[in-house]
């Protein structure tokens, strides 16, 4: 019988390294929001809402997730919203965040750039406060778009560049390889910043190797696909890469059609560094420590499985942390 519960679970310190903070808008906050700032949202009710949360792929997805950051608008918004979310983390035991934001999809409705990182630091800032969480912050670039508009992005991110860590990639995958950004990666890595991007999700494993050799990559966001080339998978070994995994999310997307064919434990006895995460809890049902239990009960993981996915969350970080316990 397996030994795995859920307050032991929640009682490990943990990281949680790839959430983008947009996708945890539940929607009673969607409804509170456009009601403070006039907004007419096309649903009745959270309820309708929710209901709309039947995704086949990723870009299902991402269609009602940009409806949503619509009713993102103030400073105080984006404060509002990283607080609530660390309130939620802080219940789960996550005791540091790395989390992702996408300016662009701000920016292009008029949102001041400072508006919206001001109002995320808010957030952070009141979280350590209350909670001791520690942070980093990370902004995204919406492979969608292009890398000239990336390189905007980045030049209007310069002044902020103290309360900014790192550089991403995310939106939808296929059609958009790493590739494409390449110039703008190179630019930020030399301001610096540290590099993570999404890849393997959809995309195939040759996104992952693009995303280590042109982008200079320091961290792989998902990289389910990268099983599929065992050449693949020894190097991401070698090199100690830190995959962040989205178990909820991966079934939600589609990305698998049973929680019991995750590839986590695969990862794991490959000896990859792989962390679980919940990527848009407020889309995929569940924030961390949902997806912890999620995959304990589908891949029936040890609590040694668990210890070493809690403490890969720790080594794999920007901050330094104490990837050690005690608890086991």
């Amino acid at each position: 019988m397996n030994d795995v519960t859920r307050d032991w679970v929640r009682s490990l310190p943990k990281a949680e390294l790839h959430l983008h903070l947009e996708g945890s808008l539940e929607p009673e906050m969607m409804f509170e929001l456009a009601a403070r700032n006039g907004i007419q949202l096309p649903f009745r009710s959270v309820a309708e809402i929710r209901a709309a949360y039947e995704f086949s792929k990723l870009d299902d997805f991402l269609a009602i997730y940009y409806q949503g950051m619509s009713v993102l608008r103030t400073r105080r918004d984006f404060r509002d919203l990283t607080f609530a979310y660390l309130q939620r983390a802080h219940a789960d035991g996550v005791v540091h965040v790395e989390v992702f934001f996408d300016p662009q999809g701000h920016t292009v409705r008029g949102v001041p750039f400072a508006d919206v990182v001001d109002g995320i630091v808010d957030g952070l800032a009141e979280g350590e406060r209350q909670f001791g969480i520690t942070h980093r912050l990370i902004l995204c670039f919406l492979r969608h778009l292009s890398e000239e508009d990336a390189f905007a992005t980045l030049e209007t991110a310069k002044p902020h560049l103290s309360k900014i860590s790192g550089i991403g990639l995310d939106s939808s995958e296929l059609g958009h390889p790493p590739s494409k950004f390449t110039r703008v990666f190179a630019a930020a890595r030399a301001l610096g910043l540290r590099l993570v991007a999404h890849a393997g999700e959809e995309g195939p494993p040759e996104y992952v190797t693009e995303a280590l050799d042109l982008l200079r990559i320091e961290r792989l966001d998902h990289g389910n696909r990268a099983l599929e080339d065992s050449a693949l998978v020894e190097r991401l070994r070698a090199s100690g890469m830190t995959l962040t995994v989205c178990p909820l999310s991966n079934l939600r997307l589609c990305v698998v059609d049973d929680l019991r064919k995750h590839p986590l434990r695969r990862m794991l006895q490959s000896g990859l560094n792989a962390t679980v995460n919940s990527d848009d809890p407020a889309y995929f049902g569940g924030y961390v420590l949902d997806n912890y239990m999620a995959i304990v009960a589908a891949l029936d993981l040890s609590r040694a499985e668990v210890l070493q996915l809690t403490e890969n969350s720790l080594r794999g970080a920007f901050a330094t942390l104490d990837a050690t316990s005690d608890l086991r």
